[in-house]
């Protein structure tokens, strides 16, 4: 995985984009796509698409 990832979690209750709930862990956020979608890995064969909204920094939970 490249070095420009970031460490996120979900909010609870997150669905990805086919409509199913994802488990509320942290992932790596990938990237979001051309069409707004963000690309959540927990590794390198278990990735979501979700809506960026979602999405909870981990570093911005720290701070």
């Amino acid at each position: 995985m490249s070095n420009n990832t970031k460490n996120v979690s979900v909010k609870p209750e997150t669905r990805n984009h086919k409509g199913f709930f994802i488990q509320d862990v942290e992932y790596q956020l990938m990237g979001v796509d051309e069409s707004g979608w963000a690309l959540i890995c927990i590794d390198d064969v278990s990735c979501h698409y979700v809506d960026p909204d979602n999405l909870e920094s981990l570093e911005d939970l720290i701070d």
